[in-house]
Formats: C-alpha cells, structure tokens, sequence
C-alpha cells in the first residue's frame, strides 16, 4: 500500500519541478539575450572608439533603473507594510477575516511581490530618461531669458523636463501607494465607514496612514501645478504656440490658485492626523475640484470669449511679438535679410554680361532625372547601385571651381543571382568607386560629360582607397578578413582576375569587431540568428564583422544626442572617399518658440519617407547644425566635428560625452571644401520663414503676406510630399534694395542652397530665398531673400512650367518623340535663376527610349524662360541666345556639342528619336521665324539695331529653312533693307 502511494506521489513531485525549471530556463534565456545584447554593443562602440558613449549611457540607464525602480518599489512596500501592520487586533466579520487570514499567511509574499512588479515598472521608466537626466546633469546655460519670467533658457531646455519627469513619477508613486494603503485597510477591516448605529469608526493608525499619503501627494500636485505655469511658454495653440493672453491672464493665475487649495488640502489631511476625521480635507478636495473647473476650464474660457476674440490682434500683440522673437531666434533665421526686387522681364541682346560668371554655374544634369543613366552607363555589373537622387558637390578643376552631379558605386544584394549566405556576407562585401559628372555640360549624345568613371576609376576625380564598404545601401553585415596564406574571397573588381574574371580583394581595415574567438562567434551567431557563423570556415582567427554600416545609422549610434539630416553625401577628401553627414542638435522645450515636424518641413519630391526613422523626434521648436560627421567609406571610422560650438546644447552634450567631438579647428582645409549648407536645415528655416518673415504683429496676425512653398510642377506627387525641393547652385547674388536703398549683389557665384515662395492660395512668384552654401566662404550660412514687387506680377514655377510645355516651338521639337510612342520626353528639374535683372527659369528636357530594358534618359534640349520670352536648343548657351535677341552676352561654359549653333534648333541626333516629317520641320522653323520677328520688333522698339539685325537675319534663316523643308524654290539672298516674307516667299522692304 505504502509502495503504490509513493508510486502516485512522484508524477505530482516532478509536474511541481517542472515548471521553476521552465521558468528558471525562459529567466537564463532572457539574461543570455540580454548579455549578448550588451556585450556585442560593447564590442561595437569599442572597435569604433566611442566606447565613452556607450558607458555613460549603460550605466547612467541602470543608474535610473535602479533608482526608480527602488524608489516606486520601496514606497509600494511600505504602503503595504502599513497596511499590515496597522490592522485590527478586533474580531472582523467573516468575509474580512478570510483576507487577513490569506494575508498574515504570507505576509512576505503579499509586501514583496507587488512592490517587485511595481519596482519593475519603475525602473524601465527610469530608463527611458537617459537624455533628459544627461542634460540636466550637464547644462550650459544660453545667455538669454524669456520673456515672462525672465529665466534663462537653460531653465526651460533642461530644468524644467527633468523636473516635470520627478514631479510625476512621484505623483504615480505615491498615488499608487494611496491606492493600496486605502484598498487593503479597507480589505482588512481597519478602514470601515461610521454608521448611525455606532459601528466601527476608522482606527487611528490606519487613519493616519492614509492622511499623511494623501497630504504627500496633494502637495507633489500642488508642485505640479507650479511647474505648469512654465509649461504654459511650451503649449500649443491654435494661433500661436507659447505663452497668450488668455494663458498669461487666466492660465496661470488658475495654477497657482490650485496650487495653493492643493497644498492648504495637504495640510488640512496632515492636522486630520491629530483631529480624526475626514470631514475638513475632503470637502477641501471639492472645493479643489470645483476650483479646477472654475478657474482652470471656465474662467479661461471666458477670457478667452469675450475678452480676447473680440479684439484679439491688439489683446495678444504682444504675445505675438515675443512669438515671433523666439521663433526667429530659435530656428537661427533672426538676422535673415529681405530685400525688395524689381524683377525685369523684358530682353535685350548683351543683358546678361553682368552675369557672365554665373552662367557656367547653371546646372543642367537633374540628380533625380540621372540615376537610371549612371546605372545603364556606369553599373558594369547588376549587383552595384547608385542612390536614387544622386547629390551636388563642388570640385576644383582645371583651376575653376565646378559643381559636379556625384555618386558612390555601392552594392546592391538584390542584383545577385544566388543569394545564398556565403555571397551576401563574405563574397559580395563592398562596393567600387565614385562616378561624377559635370553640372552644366552633357556629351554631344545627351550623356553625362564624366568626371569620374569606370572600374578602375578613370578620370578627373579618382581615390587612392576606391572600395565602399559602408554606404547607404549597406544593410547587412560583412564577414571579412582572411588569414596569412588564404586566398582573398571577397569580390573587388568584375575584371582583370584569373577567376571567373574577377579580381578579389582582402580587407585590412580595423574599425570591424573581431569573431576570431569562439566566444565572439557565439554572440554573434546569437545576435544575427545565424548558425553560419559558428559553422562557416569562411570565419577564421582573423575574422571581423562588419555592420551598422549605413553613415546615418553609425552617426545616430555613436552620438544619439543628434538628430541626422536624411542626406548623407559622398565625397574624395585626402584621396578617401567619405560620407559627409550634417548632425542637428534640437529641442522641444525653447519658450514661446513655433513647433515644427521634421518630416513635413522637410517632405518634397525627392524626399525618402523611410529616412525619418532615424529622428529621435520629429517636433522641434530649436534647431542648429552643430555638428558635421565624417564616415569613412573604407574603414567606417566616425569623426565628429563641432561645427557650431557657441550652441549650448551641443557644450551640454559634449560635456555629458567628454573626448567623443573633435574641434572645428581639427576639420582639414580638404574636407572644408566639401562641407554644406546642410538641406533639412534649410526646409525647415523655408518653412518657417513663409510666415515668420514677417515681424509687424499685426502682419503676422492677419497673415496678409503668407508665403507658401509651391509643389513641383515636374513631378506633381511623389510618395514623400508634393512641394518643390531646394536645390544646390552657384548663383551671383543680384542688386536689390532695403528702405529704398540699393543693396549690392555679389561680385562672384557662390555654391548656394535655394528655393521660392509663392503667395498663399496663388501661384505667382512672392519671393525667391538663398542661404550660402559654401563652408569655405566667410558669408557661409547668410540667408537672404529676394521679396518680389506688388506691381508687377512674376510668373511662379508652376505658370512657367505651364508657358515652356504649352510653348509651340517647345512642342514641335518634342512631337517626333512623343507621337510614334517610340520614345518619351521627361523633364528635369526646373529651376529658378536670378540673372540679367529678372528671374530666368531653366528646364533641362530628357529623352528616353521606350519598350527597351537598357534605356535612360539622356539630356535632349534646355528650355529657357525670361519674362515672356522662351529659347530652346539642345544647349544652356543656344537657348539663352535665342531669348536674348541673338547674344546672350555671356559664355555658359559648355562644351561644344557636335552639330550645335546658337541660332536655331538643330535637328535632334538622337537615335531613339524617329525622323521628324516634313511637316513638322516647317512648323518648327516657322515657329522661330516668328519668335525671332517678334524679337527684332522688339529690339527696334528698344533702340537695339544690332539686336534688331541679328534676329531679322535668324529669321530669314528660319523662313528658308521652312521652304527648303517644303520643298519650294527658294529665292536668292534679299538685298540691302530686304527680307523674306514667309507667306508670299519674296522679299519685301524691312
């Protein structure tokens, strides 16, 4: 008997066992995740240098884990411990005498558990505090104060965040333990409400309990209220964001009214201590409440109502005004400089040889039209891969400085056939080279004049170091390195080796984390889920891994204080090719400052939706570029230089991470070369200055002169927004005038970031804005604008994309490649120009060939717009000519284009494009005959008989060619105050 029952007692034993062994694995599985987690960041930030970073933020995390954590457990805890301890020793009724008897048999249990659970809670809020401890930690104050309290801003930026954080955890914290002492003196019988017949009355102890907490808590809210007066600089409204009248009137009167119920509420639960009853403090709690309502929701409302809407301009003028002062200070735009420009838009021939320096800085090739062309001419295999916009950079060559359209040749896993674990992360590691071509010039086939070509690179810009092992495209890790005697496994170059006819390359860099150890490969088998790196003999003693390998994410990683602009752009500094990152430091917590989204400031047709990820916050009310990052496309190697080191965020935060940003002055004069204006930077201040370019209050309220950023009439929806993108040029600022004063223009281009406005709800030009591109010019980061004339009405990007593709000439160019279906007509990107007094607007036209895999773009034509003037030929130089009577009066620069004049479109070349009819060849040169009578009528009309000469002898040209094409007899040559008449085909008198 007593052998069956023992027999029956084992199953039971071992279901017991079994489940703390599960639970015991699942607890060693998580810390072996976690560990792995830690300790492979570690090794990471090691190889990289910035070990500094990941220390202080490791142990500044379990700092506040651990202090939260013990904080919200200990008051759990004691609450609870109370509770117990202050209970009854009189008989209960039965219900209540089952709790305490489940309770006293577990009283460790009952105090332990929940305040572990809580303690828990604690602590991974805690740990998400790291930046907002750091900054309190190590601030610097800004030198300027607000304009209500007259507290620096350092108060608002870093105090105040941190405080408001401690202020509400202990809010939860103690309400918590409010929560619980109430329920389990209830649940035990301490807590029992007084009735007629004489029943219970609430014990002394347990009534104590309670009031103390209750007063520790109206008194943290009462805190609370206070900090919400300084809050009130930081809210939001619907007319402008920061402190208002009714927010100054109401708002913060009625905090500081409950602030001071909340604490005589305090007070009056600590005397009940002394006094049972509960009679005093909760009628104080009412009176709070209905306060709250009154003072906090109706009172506001009321000021707001028939105070303030009834004249709101005057009542919140000067709310405006400090709205308008922080703003402006905030986003770096207060010393902006607007200026009136009377735009000319008629013609004459010479009219832009006072801008003669500026034309070969008009940029033909579009970096969103071309990157089709550069994989067609420049991919050599299908694994490579350039950027879907490729970017602008400038370049000394032949002595001139040029902008130049650039690229990295990086590896694309998807154009691999076998996509097996082998070649994705030891054979295919990298990419090859850089591929660059001029701005402003094209072959005489339509294609990109390179600068940069090839595998190997040929060219005018080639790198001693070519191969690209991190770059945009880089998302997955690299197995590399090979020991002494092993042949070479990474893929380097499609020619010139015995094998497969391919040369390979082994990587020596040092910035990869070494697996050589089979602790190492352990971790990271564990961390990227794969056997391989355990099993695979491609992992030797000499093995590094490479990931993180994207510049944005390397940047964020090592410096998570910064917020990185979406566009990483390559490079050839001291013959490495290198990505250039611009870093932002930002807050949400400037006073009375305009709030802004990143993403839709900074959203046009060219934008990657995808890049906002890496944002640790997409609200900003103050921004600054105070850091430019270097990444090594070889090595990986991160390089952090303080670019504006007057900022106080970034002195706080190099503070918080001391030794990890080198100083400005370290940055070679190379790599200053390539250093921009950075574009997220310049979104956000356009966005901002479409209204805040006004400084009048009364403006500002009435919004009379609202700019609005236009959408791009090349592309009129993309998957990242619709308006107008910036773009990279080299301009000569013109003359304008300031107070009716002249205010001089530049006396050479400068590589520049620009844009336009147009008025709201309309779409002529309002005003055409600039900031200097160029690091290396001593007005780099001057922003101006060009405020267009009320008299006169300027034609926007929209109405003069809609004259140049309604343009007959423009049309009769492009019909033969538009009406066989053979081949298409895509636009570059439009853009806007000052030049020769006016505005000139500049289309680059493509041609493509349809119904074929290996088709791109090439250039075809450029259209020029000046006024209501329109020139088109198959170059910048041509075009212009055409629309200033003849003679432009300026070299654009070019190189010369095989069969090209500069007096009438030439007949295409282009192969894709089918014949055009005789037909179309008529109304084409009819077209500039006409253009070109119009022009001599108008050079007469402004005494420019030399202007009035040359068209009328482009426009015999014309009229003849339109006869030829015709096939009718033409006529000899017209003699002296003669020209042809292109209805009757004889010559009349001019």
């Amino acid at each position: 008997m007593s052998q069956d029952r023992a027999t029956a007692v084992k199953p039971r034993h071992r279901g017991r066992a079994l489940i703390p062994t599960v639970l015991i694995v699942i607890a060693l599985a998580w810390l072996y995740a976690v560990f792995t987690d830690v300790w492979t960041d570690h090794l990471w930030y090691d190889a990289l240098g910035f070990n500094k970073v990941f220390t202080t933020q490791l142990f500044t995390k379990i700092g506040l884990a651990i202090g939260f954590g013990l904080v919200l457990g200990a008051v759990v805890a004691l609450a609870i411990w109370l509770v117990l301890a202050f209970q009854s020793p009189e008989p209960a009724p039965r219900s209540v005498q089952a709790y305490r008897e489940l309770l006293n048999g577990h009283r460790r249990l009952v105090v332990i558990v929940p305040a572990l659970a809580f303690a828990v809670f604690g602590a991974l809020n805690g740990a998400t505090q790291v930046s907002t401890f750091l900054g309190w930690a190590n601030k610097t104050p800004f030198g300027t104060s607000d304009a209500r309290f007259g507290l620096d801003i350092s108060f608002f930026v870093f105090d105040y965040p941190w405080y408001r954080q401690l202020v509400s955890f202990a809010l939860v914290a103690v309400g918590v333990a409010a929560a619980l002492a109430a329920l389990g003196h209830f649940m035990l019988g301490s807590l029992m409400a007084p009735s007629r017949s004489g029943g219970r009355v609430t014990r002394r102890a347990a009534h104590r309990h309670i009031a103390i907490t209750l007063a520790v808590f109206f008194v943290l809210y009462g805190l609370s209220k206070l900090l919400d007066r300084f809050g009130q600089l930081l809210q939001s409204g619907d007319l402008l964001d920061g402190l208002t009248y009714t927010g100054d009137h109401a708002n913060l009167n009625a905090n500081l009214i409950i602030a001071v119920i909340a604490f005589l509420t305090a007070g009056l639960f600590a005397f009940s201590c002394w006094k049972p009853g509960w009679r005093l403090p909760v009628t104080s709690v009412v009176l709070m409440v209905v306060a709250s309502l009154i003072v906090g929701v109706v009172y506001p409302m009321i000021v707001q109502s028939f105070q303030v809407n009834p004249t709101r301009a005057d009542k919140e003028r000067s709310y405006v005004e400090m709205n308008i002062a922080a703003t402006r200070a905030a986003y770096g735009i207060d010393e902006v400089e607007v200026t009136d420009y009377s735009a000319t838009t008629t013609v004459a021939a010479g009219q832009l040889k006072s801008d003669a320096a500026a034309l070969p800085g008009i940029r033909l090739i579009d970096p969103a039209m071309v990157p089709t062309t550069f994989e067609q001419l420049q991919q050599v295999r299908g694994f490579y891969s350039f950027a879907n916009v490729l970017d602008v950079d400038r370049y000394t060559i032949n002595g001139k400085e040029t902008d130049v359209v650039i690229a990295a040749r990086e590896l694309d896993h998807a154009g691999l056939q076998n996509q097996d674990w082998i070649n994705l992360h030891t054979v295919y590691t990298h990419g090859f080279g850089l591929v660059a071509a001029y701005g402003n010039r094209r072959q005489s086939d339509g294609e990109p004049d390179w600068l940069a070509r090839d595998i190997p690179t040929v060219g005018e810009l080639t790198a001693e170091q070519p191969r690209v092992y991190f770059g945009e495209d880089a998302d997955t890790y690299a197995i590399v390195g090979r020991t002494e005697g092993q042949a070479p496994v990474e893929f380097d170059t499609p020619a010139g080796g015995e094998t497969s006819g391919g040369q390979y390359n082994v990587y020596d860099g040092t910035a990869g984390v070494s697996i050589g150890n089979l602790f190492n490969r352990l971790l990271y088998a564990t961390r990227f889920a794969s056997m391989n790196l355990l099993l695979s003999d491609r992992v030797n003693a000499n093995s590094q891994i490479l990931y993180n390998r994207t510049p944005r994410e390397r940047v964020r990683l090592v410096a998570p204080w910064l917020t990185v602009d979406s566009d990483a752009y390559p490079a050839i500094v001291d013959g490495r090719i290198v990505w250039i990152v611009d870093a932002y430091t930002t807050s949400q917590h400037y006073p009375n400052s305009r709030l802004t989204s990143i993403q839709q400031a900074t959203s046009d047709t060219r934008t990657n939706s995808n890049l906002s990820a890496l944002r640790p916050t997409d609200q900003v009310n103050y921004i600054r570029n105070s850091v430019k990052a270097i990444v090594d496309a070889y090595t990986g190697e991160v390089t952090l230089y303080a670019w504006d080191d007057k900022d106080p965020l970034l002195q706080t935060w190099m503070k918080a991470y001391p030794g990890t940003v080198e100083p400005r002055s370290a940055i070679s004069a190379e790599l200053m070369e390539h250093l921009r204006y950075p574009s997220d930077l310049f979104k956000i201040q356009r966005d901002v200055l479409g209204r805040y370019h006004m400084t009048d209050p009364l403006n500002w309220f009435s919004q009379s002169d609202l700019w609005t950023i236009p959408n791009d009439p090349v592309k009129s929806s993309s998957a990242g927004g619709t308006k107008e993108p910036s773009y990279y040029l080299s301009i000569k600022w013109p003359e304008s005038e300031a107070a009716g004063a002249a205010v001089p223009g530049d006396e050479t281009p400068l590589f520049s970031l620009t844009s336009v406005y147009t008025p709201f709800n309309r779409e002529n030009l309002a005003a055409y804005m600039s900031v200097v591109a160029e690091a290396t010019s001593p007005d780099y980061g001057r922003i101006r604008i060009l405020r267009m004339s009320d008299t006169q009405q300027i034609e926007g990007p929209g109405q003069a994309f809609n004259s140049i593709t309604g343009n007959e000439q423009v049309a009769s160019l492009l019909r033969p490649y538009l009406n066989q279906g053979s081949s298409s007509a895509l636009y570059g990107n439009l853009l806007t120009i000052p030049l020769g007094g006016g505005l000139l607007y500049v289309e680059p036209i493509y041609t493509q060939r349809e119904g074929t895999n290996g088709s791109f773009p090439v250039l075809r034509y450029v259209v020029v717009r000046f006024g209501n003037h329109i020139g088109i030929s198959e170059t910048l130089q041509g075009a212009l000519d055409q629309v200033f009577s003849g003679d432009a009066g300026a070299d654009t620069g070019e190189q010369a284009v095989s069969g090209e004049t500069s007096e009438t479109p030439s007949e295409t070349t282009d192969p894709s494009a089918p014949a055009a009819t005789a037909e179309e060849k008529t109304k084409t040169n009819l077209a500039e005959a006409e253009r070109q009578f119009q022009a001599a009528e108008a050079a007469l009309k402004a005494g420019d008989l030399a202007g009035y000469q040359s068209a009328n002898e482009k426009a015999e040209a014309a009229v003849r060619a339109a006869l030829e094409a015709m096939g009718a007899e033409i006529p000899a040559d017209c003699g002296e105050g003669q020209h042809l008449d292109a209805t009757t085909n004889l010559c009349v008198p001019d």
